[in-house]
């Protein structure tokens, strides 16, 4: 008895020792160190939120909000608990009972993992081992991860970040997103019984996924619940009860970044917070940039939620009915060939086989086709691209030799390009790639031709249909969709508080609020402005309505012929306009008469970089924004919406123009501020100037059309462009500027008369609409009876019209009658003289 007591503490001894061995030699392995163990890394999703706090989308790999323990459904840590851990509270990492008694049922009466094993699992030791050596190296890892992860962190922090790190599947990461994914709610409101079937999914995702494995789901379910009743977290009648509940997936959705509202916005902001964390001074403390997409940041906007999805629906609603118009016009006739010349469809040509070669379906077929033969060429002849470009152009020059040097002497392609052109066609290769490009090209016209099932866009509520329809038709069916781009701008601050930049944004990626357009009529405001308030001519000016001419010589043009605009119908009618009906019914001639006065484009072009734009900022290829050209006055000038509403807040904050902003400070994960917005703005006009202009534009819209029922005072300017290919509205109230574009993607994707493409009638509707939607919900509290800001006393400048020219008329009597009494004197004095 003694010999085996002894042996007995003789193998207890061994044991331990072999147990402290084991843990030494697995603390030497390959684990964390303690700044992971401190800091474990976990891809958060970057919330963006609008001016009230609620979430417009995130931008994220893994779509993960981070919870703290405090935050967690009570429901969800009883299920996670009551199944996974109910010794949770009384172990240091390593559940003993449990372990041996997965030991001895050898797993089959539950497993010896704990929540902090599982965790330590998810966070370090990954994907389970296929071998027993392996596996149970990996659990020892575990158990010592797990038994460091207790000294750091308390029961509620594992928890918490046990929640956040489980990966759902569909794209969600974390228990928030997996309730608004599979629920569509928040984790705070989940239901015992939802709770209970996203607990569930941690012992298998896949296997008790809810909307794959539905069957499966509820049975893991109901064994969750079970589990509660077991450990009084819930009563037996609750259970009977909550496992009759049918699950109801209704609200799934998988995010998708063009989910939520303001789409657009949301895509044009990603790339401007990338490039705002270029700049070290917004750098992380340790040196290191911040990630968009995994450091979990969080950005604070100046969207409008409520009224941005007012100007989406509103915008829905115009747009079908412009489209309807639109696709009436054109039932029997064919944009791409429609009044084209032979230029004009090599142009329309060229552009319908670019859309094609963007397409998935093309780039499939090429990949099929010409990848092989790309990729072993690419190593031989590294300098060319193998664009499809490429390939065309040496395709032309092999049908027809000298191609390639009309290229160069168009600046299209350099000597050198040429040159690896040239070495490509001389080739042993060349002629199978000639070939395989030849039958790419009878593949695309077969498989473009032939009619399939597709889902194409539709204003419909799924904004989509099923049609059968050839891939090439669908192709000019997207191409033909008209487009939207509007901003609405706080004027005092220049928060923009609603971005539309198309018409869907899962079917149209392109936003229109950054894309230049030529702007119109819309321009005529700052020339009118530059007139008054730098030339200080006066708004009831008489400007006869006849050719206008701006010649060589002629002031500082500098025009190299003659310039003699007409206005959009071709006619003039020879009468007498002040600025007030000038503007309102958009005369040319008042505009080349005032531009004509100023005698440069500068006033003007200064003007417009006084309210945001800058006019003397280079395009790409090489002329300025606005051109140094007379032709601006009449809206030649290509400009963007962004533009435009900036330059319109000028209007209703008294002469001051805010700058557009729409972030108004950016977070770390744990609300340490990276970025704060700075709002700017700029002196342009005097308070009285600005009066002038405030109504001038308010006569363009009184009293129009959609504008009788508005109680708002409300100013504005439609704008038309030649052909009818753009139309805009910028118009505004006290509170709020709206600059609204309307047009095609290419030119010939357009309307054919005044009628239908006029800015009055593509864009100006959406802002009447938009502005009663918002007049009559109590949510904004817009006053209609707030006005336009009028500096008190004298302006200095006659706005009656009826006044001002009786002023002029007795004036003009007074000069009369005191140059008839000085020639009568004169007259007089000389009779005088002859009598002497």
């Amino acid at each position: 008895m003694k010999k085996l007591v002894k042996y007995l503490w003789i193998l207890f001894i061994l044991g331990i020792i072999a147990a402290v061995l084991v843990f030494f030699l697995v603390s030497k392995s390959e684990l964390p160190d303690l700044t992971e163990l401190e800091n474990p890394k976990y891809e958060l999703a970057s919330p963006v939120y609008a001016d009230d706090n609620r979430e417009l989308g995130r931008f994220f790999i893994y779509n993960r909000v981070s919870l703290v323990y405090e935050d967690i459904s009570p429901y969800a840590v009883e299920a996670l608990l009551a199944t996974e851990d109910i010794r949770f509270h009384k172990h240091n990492g390593i559940d003993a009972r449990g372990t041996m008694r997965a030991v001895a049922y050898l797993g089959k009466r539950g497993g010896a993992s704990t929540i902090t094993q599982q965790l330590a699992k998810q966070l370090f030791t990954g994907a389970v081992a296929r071998s027993f050596k392996d596996r149970l190296w990996q659990k020892l890892k575990e158990w010592y991860i797990s038994i460091q992860m207790e000294k750091r962190y308390t029961k509620e922090e594992i928890i918490a970040m046990y929640f956040n790190k489980f990966d759902f599947h569909h794209g969600a990461v974390g228990l928030q997103a997996a309730a608004e994914t599979y629920f569509g709610k928040d984790q705070a409101k989940l239901s015992r019984e939802e709770a209970a079937t996203l607990v569930g999914m941690f012992k298998s995702p896949h296997n008790y996924n809810p909307r794959s494995n539905p069957q499966n789901s509820r049975a893991r379910r109901s064994v969750v619940l079970g589990q509660m009743e077991k450990y009084d977290f819930i009563s037996e009648s609750q259970l009977d009860s909550l496992r009759e509940v049918e699950m109801d997936l209704s609200n799934f959705k998988s995010k998708n970044q063009s989910d939520g509202p303001a789409p657009y916005f949301r895509q044009e902001l990603t790339k401007w917070v990338k490039n705002l964390l270029k700049d070290k001074k917004y750098y992380k403390p340790d040196g290191t940039p911040y990630d968009i997409y995994t450091d979990g940041l969080k950005i604070y906007t100046t969207i409008n939620y409520d009224l941005q999805m007012i100007a989406e629906e509103e915008m829905a609603k115009h747009m079908k009915e412009q489209q309807a118009k639109y696709d009436k016009l054109w039932s029997k006739r064919d944009p791409w060939t429609y009044d084209a010349d032979s230029a004009q469809r090599k142009i329309r040509d060229n552009k319908l086989r670019s859309l094609i070669y963007s397409s998935d379906r093309y780039k499939s077929l090429r990949s099929k086709i010409l990848g092989t033969q790309i990729a072993a060429l690419s190593e031989k002849f590294p300098k060319v691209r193998w664009r499809d470009v490429d390939i065309q152009r040496m395709m032309d020059e092999d049908a027809k030799a000298g191609s390639l040097r009309r290229l160069i002497a168009r600046d299209i392609i350099s000597k050198q390009m040429a040159s690896d052109y040239d070495k490509v066609l001389k080739s042993e290769a060349w002629d199978d790639l000639k070939d395989s490009w030849n039958r790419l090209q009878k593949d695309v016209d077969k498989v473009f031709a032939t009619p399939v099932k597709m889902k194409i866009f539709d204003y419909t509520d799924d904004w989509e249909r099923e049609v059968t329809m050839s891939p090439l038709d669908s192709i000019k069916y997207h191409h033909e969709r008209l487009q939207f781009g509007s901003l609405s701008v706080e004027p005092t601050t220049g928060h923009i508080k609603t971005w539309i930049g198309g018409i869907n944004h899962k079917w149209f990626k392109y936003d229109h609020v950054n894309s230049d357009r030529q702007v119109g009529s819309t321009f005529k405001p700052f020339v009118y402005g530059a007139a008054i308030s730098m030339k200080g001519m006066s708004p009831c000016q008489q400007i006869q309505d006849i050719p206008y001419t701006i010649a060589p010589g002629d002031g500082n043009f500098y025009v190299a012929e003659p310039w003699t605009p007409e206005n959009s119908d071709g006619e003039y009618n020879r009468e007498y306009y002040d600025m007030y009906r000038g503007l309102r019914e958009s005369r040319n001639t008042v505009s080349v008469f005032l531009m004509k006065e100023m005698g440069n484009t500068k006033l003007v072009r200064d003007l417009a970089r006084n309210m945001g734009i800058d006019a003397y900022q280079k395009r790409r290829d090489g002329e300025y924004r606005i051109p140094d050209a007379p032709s601006i006055c009449l809206g030649s000038a290509d400009l963007n919406v962004m533009d435009m509403a900036g330059a319109y807040t000028t209007f209703p904050n008294n002469g001051v123009y805010s700058e557009p902003l729409f972030v108004t400070r950016i977070t770390d994960k744990n609300d340490r501020v990276i970025y704060t917005a700075v709002e700017q703005e700029n002196t342009v006009f005097s308070p009285e100037h600005n009066y002038v202009m405030v109504d001038l534009l308010r006569n363009v819209v009184s009293k129009t059309t959609g504008f009788w029922d508005i109680k708002s005072d409300v100013i504005g300017k439609t704008g038309t462009t030649n052909d009818y290919v753009d139309g805009w509205f910028v118009g505004a109230t006290p509170d709020l500027v709206v600059a609204t574009w309307v047009g095609g993607e290419s030119p010939w994707v357009r309307f054919l008369s005044i009628a239908d493409g006029q800015g009055a009638r593509m864009a100006k509707p959406y802002f009447a609409n938009f502005i009663k939607r918002i007049e009559d919900d109590p949510r904004f509290g817009m006053d209609p009876e707030k006005r336009f800001y009028k500096p008190p006393g004298d302006l200095g400048v006659e706005l009656d019209c009826a006044k001002y020219q009786k002023f002029i008329q007795d004036s003009d009597e007074d000069v009369i009658e005191d140059a008839l009494m000085d020639a009568e004197k004169d007259l007089m004095d000389a009779l005088d003289f002859e009598e002497q």
